[in-house]
């Protein structure tokens, strides 16, 4: 059973993993850590939900608790949302999916982290507040900050397929 789960979920799950790490062989780290945490606690799913939903948390919890075991000082800093402005990303439309997930996996860190729990796995600034144990105002403020640190490099993109310096 467990092998027909590995091979059934083992590359969604990999890309969630690689969306919260910094380096493929972290992901890797991740997803085996990961799919531990799945067959030890299957007992524990209760059919309420989809199965891929409740291992996809597990994944998601499992590279949170990667990123703070990395990150003793935590690289999301406390900060104030005057100065950030939200800016339109209309030009993601104009990228392809493969260099959008390139684009996110450049992030920052500690923006990475919080992009990806709300604009990816549609967390709530409250809970990833709890889950990352900074306040609900950094949450906001990293994500305003990581959508203005996407846009600019979208630009820049912009610039070298248009031959323009």
């Amino acid at each position: 059973m467990q092998k027909m789960l590995y091979e059934k979920f083992s590359a969604k799950m990999y890309g969630i993993c690689l969306r919260y790490a910094h380096h493929p062989e972290d992901a890797k780290d991740i997803l085996q850590d990961g799919f531990m945490k799945v067959f030890g606690n299957l007992s524990k799913f209760k059919g309420s939900g989809s199965f891929e939903g409740w291992m996809r948390r597990i994944f998601v919890n499992t590279a949170i608790e990667h990123y703070r075991k990395k990150n003793n000082t935590y690289e999301i800093q406390e900060a104030h949302e005057e100065g950030v402005t939200n800016k339109d990303l209309t030009a993601f439309d104009k990228l392809a999916a493969d260099d959008i997930v390139k684009l996110i996996s450049e992030l920052p860190n500690g923006y990475r982290t919080v992009f990806n729990l709300f604009a990816i796995e549609g967390f709530s600034h409250k809970e990833i507040a709890a889950m990352l144990k900074i306040s609900e105002g950094t949450s906001k403020s990293q994500f305003a900050r990581s959508k203005a640190w996407l846009q600019e490099k979208i630009k820049n993109h912009e610039k070298h397929a248009h031959g323009m310096e």
